[in-house]
């Protein structure tokens, strides 16, 4: 390291001949300055020597004095290059252990290859382990998909209303669907959670996100949009293949109804997601899209997604069909009775003529099982689009999915749901 002086010619001139010049720098700065403080002394003794008052020859004691400086000189310029030196030797060192520990392109791939960033249906972007081994579901539809695709196995947990298929309520519970305790997920360890935006909170992915565990969120909108998240949601969890077939089967069966039900007029429904107080589904829902493809339409156009109306409005629309989504078949029956008794119910025409259609709570679930009700109802809607056919709901292959009216599902289940 080089060391600057300031010293000009006005500040020699004002200071005494003795005193050193001050160095600009840190602690060594300062000694160099004051060892070539001393040169100032050198001129006043070689000038009392040329006056005679040496004994020691001019020449020898010039030569001595040149000599030492010089020698000085040479240590203070060796010093600074050795100091150099040593930085750039350290610097050198840095750069190379850097180089020795950068991972080489095959340990990078290595390390992408560890993990995938993906983009949930919220826009979420994800980073999940490259093979999915343990899951937790955080709602019932989700629970039942993991089912429908055969990955029971990779169930590590789920929540409490979680009882389709009945095998699922042996799973290991986290608590509720709103609140679900995030301790007892933690102590699942799963490689990813499965979330929902129909049930789940946006405080409890980021709460597990926090946490370092990574949760996938679906959001489908329509039944197309659930047949879609069913393959994606198999594919994160490596199974790509299963799910691309399920996806193929179910879209297979909407294709098959839609060319059944297409030419026939469509039936309105009011859809009855609670009777007190009165509370329907809006247009945009994947329910509205569901009676959609069984052939009906919902009587109550409305942007909100679980609008309440009144009984009176309901008279006047005078819909063709009640659906329900009842969770027990013994609570569907008392249901349908209590409506039937109801002084203001039964001015509906759909109920004098006992067009009320209970079709649990698959109706209100986005997974797999969804294609069976929609096909029940199509039935119940249009029952003269079957006739040439078998009375029984279209067979396909996957009518082994088991549906929410068969396993005795809570009415809290569907209340939470929305």
């Amino acid at each position: 390291m080089s060391v600057m002086f300031k010293a000009d010619s006005s500040a020699r001139s004002s200071r005494k001949m003795k005193e050193p010049l001050r160095p600009v720098g840190g602690f060594e700065a300062g000694r160099e300055g004051q060892e070539s403080g001393n040169l100032p002394e050198l001129v006043e003794a070689d000038t009392l020597r040329e006056r005679g008052c040496g004994d020691v020859p001019r020449s020898f004691r010039e030569a001595f004095l040149l000599h030492a400086w010089e020698i000085r000189l040479l240590y203070r310029s060796c010093r600074q290059v050795f100091f150099i030196s040593a930085l750039g030797a350290l610097f050198f060192c840095a750069l190379e252990t850097a180089f020795a520990t950068r991972p080489t392109t095959r340990q990078a791939g290595a390390l992408v290859a560890a993990g995938r960033v993906i983009t949930d249906e919220t826009g979420r972007r994800v980073t999940i382990p490259a093979e999915v081994r343990r899951v937790v579901t955080l709602a019932p539809n989700l629970t039942e998909t993991i089912y429908a695709l055969g990955l029971e196995d990779r169930l590590a947990g789920d929540t409490d209303y979680c009882d389709t298929p009945p095998a699922a309520r042996s799973k290991p519970h986290v608590g509720g669907t709103v609140n679900p305790s995030l301790e007892a997920i933690v102590a699942l360890h799963p490689d990813l959670v499965l979330a929902t935006t129909s049930i789940n909170r946006i405080e409890t992915v980021d709460s597990l996100a926090r946490l370092g565990i990574p949760v996938y969120t679906s959001d489908p909108h329509t039944v197309w949009g659930m047949i879609d998240s069913t393959a994606r949601m198999a594919e994160l969890m490596g199974a790509a293949t299963q799910g691309a077939e399920l996806a193929a089967r179910l879209k297979q069966r909407l294709e098959e109804l839609h060319s059944r039900l297409s030419e026939l007029p469509t039936a309105h429904v009011l859809f009855v997601v609670w009777s007190d107080p009165l509370t329907t589904i809006g247009q945009n829902t994947f329910i509205a899209d569901a009676l959609r493809w069984a052939g009906g339409e919902s009587v109550i156009a409305s942007r909100q997604n679980w609008p309440q109306v009144s009984l009176e409005e309901v008279i006047r629309l005078q819909p063709d069909y009640i659906v329900l989504a009842s969770g027990h078949a013994e609570t569907g029956s008392s249901e349908v009775e209590d409506l039937r008794a109801r002084p203001m119910w039964k001015e509906l025409r759909a109920v004098k003529a006992e067009h009320i259609v209970d079709l649990g709570e698959e109706i209100s679930r986005p997974s797999p099982g969804l294609i069976d009700a929609i096909d029940r109802l199509a039935h119940e809607l249009h029952p003269e689009a079957f006739r040439s056919k078998a009375d029984s709901p279209i067979s396909s292959p996957d009518s082994h999915i088991p549906t929410a009216s068969s396993n005795g599902a809570t009415k809290e289940c569907i209340q939470c749901t929305h």
